[in-house]
């Protein structure tokens, strides 16, 4: 994370490394977040609540919008649950 950007484009955060690195990463990206965006695909609801505020979710190709995060998620865990 040594290049500062706008926005973020970022795909499952903690996926990788060992806790201390993990751990890192979290504080590093959390302060980089006070001054960009981001764009974050995850599974874990948790990741998702400690970043973010709204959501998108695809389903079927299509792609929609959610003011509140709590809704994508609970529209995308149904969503589980039938498939």
């Amino acid at each position: 994370m040594g290049v500062k950007f706008d926005y973020y484009l970022v795909d499952e955060i903690t996926a990788v490394g060992d806790t201390n690195f993990k751990r890192k990463s979290k504080e590093t990206f959390k302060e980089r977040l006070s001054a960009s965006d981001v764009i974050m695909v995850s599974h874990s609801a948790g990741t998702l609540r400690d970043y973010c505020e709204t959501g998108i979710v695809l389903e079927d190709g299509k792609l929609t919008y959610y003011d509140k995060l709590e809704d994508a998620i609970t529209v995308h865990e149904n969503n589980m649950k039938r498939h």
